[in-house]
């Protein structure tokens, strides 16, 4: 790994470890997340332009975001690089959502409200350090018209997708609930920043496979994640029913988290705990995928 990797890693590990933030607001004083980890997408990468193509004209590429942010120095898409983090669920937050059913357990609602408050501040955090140091850097998922819309293909979509660029970054693949699977599980969530920095860029394990390490797409088996929804908004036949689960999300799960535990966000996640891929990429894999750690390709 590069000293310019590393010193990025440590913009993200030390705001990580110091910020009063990153907490649970628990009277044990809990961090709200497990250690970030990092890759590196080049801003070229054509997996960029196939998202878009697939999800909507209206999904930036890193090139369209950081114009927006920086629209009388523009860049080329080479000379971009996208800094994409993970940031993994704590042992007790997955222990304790693990032994739900229909609504979300304190913790994990505290996570999605306090941790993403969190995580929104450490886009901020990571982008403005890099441009101060000379780097101009954009969080395209803080920009003002980041926004939702309609994709014709998928469904309700936004114009930056975290998930995506973790994919595309290496992290992980996709499953048959839409979540992603990464080297540290499902129950994640994840951040990036769009950056005129060379960097080298993170070696996918798993090529351009975007379902690689789900089970159902890759043996046909487990569908574990069916199993925890308890509207049935996925399914073996169709996957992830993305209104359905929104509707759950507003009309149940997010008034029970704001009228119980006093958070404001939108949270279920159920499906990311109580399955093989929970914490890793599922063991029945293991023999047939590369699961080393992160190699960075310098070209």
């Amino acid at each position: 790994m590069s000293d310019a990797v590393e010193q990025v890693e440590k913009i993200i590990l030390d705001f990580w470890a110091s910020s009063p933030g990153n907490s649970l607001q628990l009277a044990t004083g809990e961090k709200a997340w497990e250690k970030p980890q990092v890759a590196i997408a080049r801003g070229d990468d054509p997996l960029f332009l196939r998202n878009k193509e697939m999800i909507g004209p209206f999904l930036w590429t890193p090139e369209e975001a950081y114009a927006m942010a920086f629209p009388d120095d523009p860049a080329p898409a080479g000379e971009l690089r996208v800094i994409s983090y993970v940031l993994p669920q704590t042992p007790e937050t997955r222990a304790d959502q693990r032994r739900e059913e229909t609504l979300p357990c304190q913790r994990w609602a505290l996570s999605r409200f306090h941790g993403e408050a969190f995580n929104c501040d450490l886009r901020h955090h990571l982008a403005d350090t890099l441009t101060k140091a000379g780097t101009p850097s954009v969080a395209p998922e803080r920009l003002p018209g980041f926004a939702y819309q309609q994709s014709e293909r998928f469904g309700l979509a936004s114009n930056w997708s975290e998930r995506h660029a973790a994919f595309v970054a290496g992290h992980g693949t996709f499953s048959l609930s839409d979540a992603m699977i990464t080297r540290w599980g499902k129950a994640v969530r994840f951040g990036s920043v769009v950056s005129r920095i060379n960097l080298p860029s993170t070696t996918r394990s798993y090529g351009d496979d975007h379902l690689a390490w789900c089970l159902w797409y890759a043996k046909g088996t487990c569908g574990a994640c069916v199993k925890r929804c308890p509207v049935d908004a996925i399914t073996t036949d169709h996957g992830h029913d993305k209104q359905a689960c929104f509707n759950y999300i507003r009309e149940t799960t997010a008034p029970y988290a704001t009228q119980t535990f006093g958070t404001g966000a939108t949270p279920c996640g159920l499906c990311q705990v109580g399955i093989p891929c929970e914490s890793q990429v599922p063991p029945a894999l293991l023999n047939e995928l590369s699961r080393g750690d992160l190699t960075h390709d310098h070209s």
